[in-house]
Formats: C-alpha cells, structure tokens, sequence
C-alpha cells in the first residue's frame, strides 16, 4: 500500500527488453535500507525490486503493465514519481493508494489559478462513476481532490488543482495539454462500483 505523496523522482537509466521489460532507474534512495522483492510505486504502478545498487534500483514490467499504463514512461530519460510502499505505523498524509492503475487520464486543458494550476482531464466514461467532487485520485502516483465531475458522452471530464509544492516535487512541473496519466481510483469507490454492480445483477 501506498498513500500518493511522492518521495522522490526518479530517472529510467536503461530500458532493456528481455522476456519481461527491464528498467534500471537512478533515485535518490538509501538502497541499503530497502530489500530485494520490496515495492515501489513508479508514477503510480507498483513495481518490485529485482536488483540494486548505490542510487539504483531494478524493476521488471510485464507485457500487461506496459500495455495498461501511460506511454512514454518506461523509456530511457523518463522521470518517475516515485514512492516506497507504506509500513505499518507510518503517516497517512495522502490516501490509501494500491499501485494498480485503473486507466489512464489525458490532459484536456490547463489554467493558471493563483499560484497554482487547474488541470483538466477525461478518463472512459466507465471510471466516471468513481470520481466525484472532493473525493481522491491518483494521477502518475500522486494523491489529488477532485475538483468537479462531468460525464460528457462517452467519456468523463474532471478537474484537480497543482499546487506549487506539488509541482515543484513530482513530474508535474511540465505538464502539457495531450499527455497521459495513470490513473487509480479511490479503493473504497471501487469497492462501492463493483457492490453496486453484483446488486444491480441479481
């Protein structure tokens, strides 16, 4: 588990094809003190470590987590967000975040308010339902309010605002309009969705 704030971000040093997608990505992590086979969201999905190093760390990706995630990600030079997995007695400061992506989002507009920014965005309409106004979302790993909900056909339009210590801590910094995000849903809304769904059938 994870909770969406972002401790640090990381860059894919290579990216190699084998049976799986090999990435070898340079963080700012004391690797000493985390284990081989522990977890760590990257922009969102939830990785396993195969391999390390002083300042590095290795990840496999399955055909399956490449194809469900944003592209772009797993390349050379790609900057990730990243977040070591939550232990027991820790600080909830964002909200409970499992590093499965649910879909992607895409970048629909940006708008300067304040000193932060409003970002727009459509995901498919079938993860509408579990968005709604002041409740949470994950966007590439990072725990944000949602702002407002619209459904608009066969998509669904909403917003989260950036603030300027966000932006300055996450790969949010340059953000543009036509860019996908990971997407995870609240857990307790998915939850909710489905309860609904397994009533609705019987």
């Amino acid at each position: 588990m994870f909770t969406g704030i972002i401790t640090d971000i990381g860059t894919v040093r290579t990216a190699d094809r084998r049976g799986d997608l090999r990435i070898v990505v340079d963080c700012g992590y004391d690797m000493a003190g985390v284990d081989l086979g522990a977890s760590i969201a990257c922009s969102g999905a939830c990785l396993t470590v195969v391999d390390k190093g002083e300042g590095w760390f290795a990840a496999d990706l399955s055909a399956e987590t490449v194809s469900k995630t944003a592209p772009g990600l797993w390349q050379e030079g790609a900057r990730l967000n990243l977040e070591r997995a939550l232990r027991l007695g820790d600080e909830l400061g964002g909200h409970l975040v499992t590093g499965h992506v649910d879909g992607l989002a895409e970048v629909i507009g940006l708008c300067p308010e304040g000193d932060s920014t409003r970002v727009g965005l459509a995901v498919p309409a079938a993860l509408g339902p579990m968005l709604a106004p002041k409740g949470s979302v994950t966007l590439d790993g990072v725990s944000l309010t949602v702002n407002d909900v619209r459904d608009e056909g066969d998509s669904t339009h909403f917003s989260v605002n950036i603030i300027p210590h966000t932006a300055e801590h996450t790969t949010f910094a340059n953000l543009t309009v036509g860019r996908m995000l990971n997407v995870e849903v609240d857990v307790l809304a998915r939850y909710l969705q489905r309860m609904v769904a397994a009533r609705q059938s019987h």
